[in-house]
């Protein structure tokens, strides 16, 4: 299988060539977030998401209606796509009920940019 072609780093400013998967160069792979690689192949239940998930899904889900949280709080009827955690394991959080929500797919991707932002911010 040919090779992709080299593409401009995705740092800022940088403009050096990269030919690795996450889109950095090597003075900036320090960038990339590392959850994709490390979770990559592995199945739900070795990542922590087994029999004891699913049922706290459940719970979290019958609690809130079915609901976007985040889209309730501002107004909005939404149904959830997922259950997601409200402070992120990677910093710090819990799978706790009231860590716990519903949010659609919209919010859940501004949540994870603005996750993903602060951890490049810790890395920096």
């Amino acid at each position: 299988m040919p090779q992709r072609p080299p593409r401009p780093c995705r740092a800022p400013a940088c403009g050096g060539k990269t030919t690795e998967q996450h889109g950095y160069c090597q003075e900036h792979e320090h960038l990339a977030t590392g959850w994709q690689r490390t979770q990559q192949g592995k199945s739900s239940s070795v990542r922590g998401y087994g029999a004891r998930w699913q049922k706290l899904r459940r719970v979290v889900i019958q609690r809130d209606g079915g609901l976007c949280q985040p889209c309730r709080q501002v107004g909005r009827i939404t149904s959830f796509d997922a259950v997601d955690h409200i402070v992120p394991k990677a910093e710090g959080g819990t799978d706790s009920h009231d860590n716990l929500q519903c949010i659609c797919d919209p919010c859940h991707r501004e949540k994870t940019q603005q996750e993903a932002a602060r951890a490049r911010q810790r890395d920096a």
